[in-house]
């Protein structure tokens, strides 16, 4: 089991500040959830639900602790892209920590079905390393750039679906 990273209080900091209101009143859904920290804090902010999915059943049994009555999948990202489509569950942001240069900054924006998770004006965020940019040369979902922060080793993208 690799060891988790937890996103640094500064990024977070940074994430919801960025995010603003937009989080209260929100669907929320935490991709590699890990210790569940952005999802969690999420709630806090006043999102109405927040989804967890974490593909380490132990993590995912400490999330399940942690956020209540929320929606957990312990299940790997794409399995849970394709359980969540299939129940037409949308989100308002959507997050994603996948691990660091593991190749999820190519392949995650390409997922099959990832789109259909996204409501009207949905954001995307994904956390990455700097060392390992973000791009679309795959890009079935239509998904587009908006902006990129960088925070230390640690860089924050922004998609949005393109209309």
């Amino acid at each position: 089991m690799k060891d988790v990273r937890p996103t640094s209080g500064r990024v977070v900091s940074a994430l919801f500040s960025i995010l603003g209101g937009k989080v209260e009143g929100c669907e929320f859904l935490d991709l590699f959830a890990g210790t569940g920290r952005i999802g969690i804090e999420a709630l806090r902010r006043g999102a109405v639900r927040s989804v967890f999915v974490e593909s380490v059943r132990n993590r995912a049994d400490e999330i399940r602790k942690s956020a209540g009555d929320s929606l957990v999948l312990s299940l790997e990202v794409k399995r849970a892209v394709a359980w969540l489509t299939k129940r037409n569950m949308k989100f308002d942001i959507i997050f994603a920590d996948p691990p660091y240069n593991s190749g999820w900054c190519e392949s995650l924006p390409a997922l099959q079905n990832l789109n259909a998770l996204f409501s009207d004006d949905a954001v995307m965020i994904i956390e990455h390393s700097v060392r390992e940019p973000l791009t679309l040369s795959v890009n079935p979902n239509n998904l587009e750039i908006t902006s990129s922060r960088e925070y230390g080793e640690t860089s924050l993208t922004f998609l949005r679906r393109m209309t």
